[in-house]
């Protein structure tokens, strides 16, 4: 006989013939496979599976499944992903590797995708569905195939680690001041107001100004000193420049929530520059020179290491703990990543911090160090990613070193190169996944220089989420304003036309249009003007208050305008494949995630739509 009939009752999914709530028999006559369960419907089917390989009820996964694993041995799917990681089934069934299910595919997928949907839900977990539509979704740029990803690196500080913004960058603001003050700059009456400024802001140092570009680089918002400037004022001072980050001497952008402490100190001694009282025995400034001023002091503030001194000694007040994220990491370690921890952070305030922030959340006594296969500090990123630093190895607990001409797998070390983890680990390119919080030195450089997979943390997602949610009213009654004030336009404009002919002694654009009576033709013209400017007081103020919720000077992160997106926006789409609010949203996920991204819609979409409505 070439082989056995197998019969099983299939609770919500096919692929998981026995349950929690069946119980399995065998009956050696009939090879036919029988459950007793619980009241519930049932979905029966049956397939033929070859005699020498059958599939028994205590079989381990091991003997069923075999995993893609070499790079060099696996294909690419239809999105051009590598089918590195995926899951087999070793044996056939009717000579196949997957069930051949009778009917349409079409059909067979619908049934099987509700039955999924039923069967999470009976186990209570979260699909990643509904993850995505959460403020702590993991949001896809470029489809990514996380089954693929050998390794996967992090940075730590606002990456494995949250500090809270209002403690942390509140205690380097006081730093720089105080080292401003000491050299002679007036900070008396001043304070940490972290209202002041959002990620993704960029510095004019040659006007003093801080700005919200859209993503071709137009600003939209600025800021002198802590004044806002109106829509004109921005209009004429920018209205022929664009925002140009390659040009370092004037712009400069703030990647990360580290540029808080700074960006705020900066707009208020422009306010200080501008009202005169800064010593002239400083010397001259003028902007530019101020922003180093104050660059400097707060590069002390860290240099001098009272911070960090402060920070390790009390870190409960300065960390906002994620229990869930060492769960997340775990569960990465334990599906075959390799972990790799990659910081500039030196290593004794690396071991304190990681000590207070995941050691406690871990299993049956593991520490920090055991859920990475390679730890780097001091690794001097951006250079990191592009040139190669001495390589030492940390061989005591208070951080001695000695040098190293190599690194291995299970080794701490400081300095190097990420060509260096490369050739240690065997892996290349897209096969590593780093995880970073700064969008150049964390994810530009790595993907630009290395072709490393990418993702960004960024915790404001979650605000922008909530505020987003909050706004849908006020938004939707402005998007309403903005069409009826574009239909309104558009009768305008043609009356315009035709009474511009009829003043030129021209026909108008329709004989219905020509045989108008004047005074109907100029007072329909006068009306449809006052209705559109009545329209203008409405709609430009609820603009101004668009994104409110989330920062009353700056509106939105993400958006520069009701419909753009922001300069920040548009580095996060060019440079992160992935990005989310914090590491451990990847515990909904799984390690076997394969990230889609999503359609993306252009101008012309719309009336390709509208084409297709109205000529089927």
């Amino acid at each position: 006989m070439s082989g056995i009939t197998l019969t099983y009752a299939v609770v919500r999914h096919p692929l998981l013939p026995v349950s929690a709530s069946a119980s399995v028999s065998v009956s050696p006559s009939s090879s036919t496979l029988t459950t007793k369960r619980r009241p519930r419907q049932l979905h029966y089917c049956q397939c033929t599976v070859d005699a020498n390989s059958a599939i028994t009820s205590g079989a381990a996964a091991d003997d069923i499944f075999s995993v893609n694993t070499s790079s060099q041995n696996c294909d690419f799917d239809y999105l051009g992903q590598s089918t590195k990681g995926d899951l087999n089934l070793k044996y056939g069934i009717n000579g196949h590797t997957d069930i051949a299910w009778k009917g349409p595919i079409e059909e067979v997928a619908r049934f099987q995708a509700k039955e999924a949907e039923g069967l999470l839900k009976d186990l209570g977990i979260q699909d990643p569905s509904s993850s995505r539509h959460s403020p702590r979704g993991i949001f896809c740029s470029r489809t990514l195939n996380l089954r693929s990803i050998t390794a996967i690196g992090y940075d730590m500080d606002y990456t494995l680690m949250h500090y809270n913004v209002m403690a942390w960058e509140g205690r380097a603001y006081d730093y720089c001041m105080e080292n401003l003050k000491n050299v002679g700059f007036p900070v008396d009456g001043l304070a940490f107001d972290p209202d002041l400024v959002i990620r993704g802001l960029v510095i004019d140092k040659e006007k003093g100004n801080l700005v919200k570009a859209d993503r071709f680089g137009y600003v939209k918002r600025a800021m002198h000193g802590t004044k806002l400037l109106s829509t004109q004022a921005v209009s004429e001072m920018y209205g022929r420049e664009l925002v140009d980050l390659r040009n370092e001497s004037r712009w400069e952008f703030l990647n990360t929530l580290f540029s808080v402490s700074e960006a705020v100190a900066y707009v208020q001694m422009v306010d200080r520059l501008d009202e005169g009282i800064i010593s002239p025995d400083l010397g001259v400034l003028d902007y530019e020179g101020l922003y180093k001023a104050v660059g400097k002091a707060l590069f002390r503030a860290h240099v001098e290491g009272q911070l960090k001194n402060e920070i390790m000694s009390k870190p409960e007040l300065f960390v906002e703990p994620d229990p869930e994220l060492p769960l997340a990491l775990l569960d990465q370690k334990e599906a075959g990543k390799r972990l790799l921890l990659i910081t500039n952070s030196d290593y004794i305030y690396t071991d304190k911090m990681m000590r207070h922030s995941f050691n406690r959340f871990l299993p049956n006594d593991m520490n920090w160090r055991d859920l990475f296969e390679m730890v780097i500090v001091s690794a001097r990123k951006p250079e990191f990613f592009q040139m190669s630093h001495p390589l030492y190895e940390v061989v005591t607990t208070d951080g001695l070193m000695r040098p190293c001409f190599k690194a291995r797998p299970g080794g701490l070390y400081s300095g190097g190169s990420a060509q260096m983890v490369e050739n240690s680990l065997g892996i290349h390119g897209d096969e590593i996944l780093y995880v970073g919080d700064h969008i150049y030195t964390d994810v530009s450089v790595s993907k630009v220089h290395l072709r490393w997979r990418t993702a960004l943390i960024c915790r404001e997602l979650e605000e922008e989420y909530n505020a987003l949610i909050h706004s849908r009213e006020h938004r939707a009654k402005l998007v309403e304003l903005i069409n009826q004030k574009e239909v309104i336009g558009d009768l305008f404009n043609q009356l315009r036309l035709a009474l511009q002919r009829r003043n030129k002694g021209r026909p108008a654009q329709t004989l219905a249009a020509t045989h108008m009576d004047d005074t109907e033709l100029t007072e329909s013209v006068q009306n449809l003007l006052i209705v559109m400017q009545r329209l203008d007081e409405k709609i430009a103020p609820m603009l101004e208050q668009d994104g409110e919720h989330f920062s009353k000077r700056w509106g939105y992160l993400s958006r520069a305008g009701l419909w753009d997106k922001s300069h920040l926006m548009r580095q996060i789409e060019k440079y992160a494949d992935i990005y989310t609010s914090r590491v451990s949203n990847f515990l909904n996920y799984t390690p076997f995630m394969y990230f889609r991204s999503q359609e993306q819609t252009l101008a012309h979409d719309s009336y390709s739509f509208y084409e297709s409505r109205i000529n089927p």
